[in-house]
């Protein structure tokens, strides 16, 4: 997972020497993040049913080879357009890589302790923020914009070979029919699951605001350079990891809905703060990490509960879920900046506020009577 999240990421230090070695604009190079995460959403929303009716062991397989391929010949690319159609491919192989880990992990433990793996699992896939992109700074900083893309592809290589000795093979219950619409289908009817994803929604809408205009409220406000606000950035990440190890407690608790819906508020209020407030910058810093802290905690409790009732449509349970992530993303991003626009930085965490105020009524009133499951068995039908 740290490799897999390092791949999404790793653009953003190389594209000052992308541009430069392609003869491109900055904003041109940075064509090449939006196409990795868009073919990344597409495909964390169609592996699912895949992973569902074939088994995890092949997609995981084929997934990580894939992907160290694509990685590795990316550092061989003779022009922007070749690194481009890898980009794609890398997006489209690097989204089949979350939906098939969380699922497997639901495969082999009890739902009483999928929450704490799930967090666990997001605390390392979030030091790719933290350690994996510095890292491929230091790297390019060191022997050129290349050298991240054999190292990193290398080791996805390597995760491959492991996985084909290692990965379980575990055989799936029950009838092994391939049905893409009606696993989806499923999904959609369990009025709790449409619950999760509506939450879910709302809560990364306020995540991916606050994350993506703090460097910029932090360099206007007060007068940070942008070099300057990687340290802020990164101790800000942490409490991603905060979070999502937290999230194991709270996803064992009777009234974890209630949990989740008062950690949204405060992530809501902390985030009306970060920007309204006049403090110092570490002070900003300091009170953006309380909020992004509460808001982690959501979205592994939100996988544990989706698996829980999802029968054998896990991995499309958590490929929705994680659709969810990406529009949340994309409507943080743009409804952050339109507010922005219209009324500066305190409309920032006016809109984060409203989007916590949102999840946490969803999340009492449609999951209140959501409780940890136990003993029992995912009999939900897959159809």
């Amino acid at each position: 997972m740290f490799f897999t999240q390092t791949v999404g990421l790793m653009l953003a230090p190389l594209l000052v020497d992308l541009s430069y070695e392609f003869d491109i604009s900055v904003a041109a190079a940075g064509q090449l993040a939006a196409a990795t995460f868009a073919a990344w959403a597409l495909s964390v929303i169609s592996v699912g049913p895949i992973s569902d009716s074939i088994g995890r062991r092949p997609v995981a397989i084929a997934g990580m080879g894939l992907l160290g391929i694509s990685v590795f010949a990316s550092s061989f690319a003779p022009n922007f357009e070749t690194l481009f159609a890898l980009r794609i491919v890398t997006g489209l192989c690097g989204g089949m890589i979350p939906p098939n880990s969380m699922a497997a992990v639901a495969d082999v433990l009890p739902p009483a302790e999928r929450a704490k793996a799930f967090g666990l699992l997001m605390a390392v896939a979030s030091l790719s923020g933290v350690v994996g992109v510095p890292l491929v700074a230091i790297m390019t900083s060191g022997g050129g914009w290349q050298v991240p893309f054999i190292v990193i592809g290398s080791s996805l290589l390597l995760c491959s070979v492991l996985h084909w000795f290692w990965y379980p093979k575990i055989q799936k219950s029950g009838p092994q029919d391939f049905s893409f619409i009606g696993r989806y289908r499923h999904m959609a009817s369990i009025s709790v699951f449409r619950s999760t994803l509506a939450a879910n929604l709302l809560q990364r809408m306020a995540f991916y605001a606050t994350f993506n205009y703090l460097a910029a409220y932090l360099i206007s406000e007060h007068g940070l350079e942008v070099g300057e606000t990687a340290l802020p950035l990164a101790i800000v990440g942490i409490g991603v990891v905060i979070g999502s190890t937290m999230a194991g407690t709270v996803a064992g608790m009777r009234r974890r809905a209630s949990m989740v819906a008062v950690c949204s508020l405060i992530g809501g209020l902390t985030a009306l703060l970060t920007f309204s407030v006049d403090i110092t910058a570490w002070g900003t810093v300091g009170v953006a990490l309380v909020g992004i802290t509460f808001i982690s905690i959501g979205w592994p409790t939100f996988l544990a509960m989706s698996t829980e009732i999802s029968g054998n449509s896990q991995a499309t349970a958590v490929g929705m879920l994680g659709a969810s992530n990406q529009l949340g993303g994309v409507g943080g991003a743009a409804f952050g900046g339109a507010v922005l626009a219209l009324g500066g930085f305190s409309t920032v965490g006016f809109f984060c506020l409203i989007a916590a105020i949102l999840s946490a009524a969803v999340l009492q009133v449609c999951m209140n009577g959501s409780k940890p499951v136990d003993q029992r068995s995912p009999g939900v039908s897959r159809q």
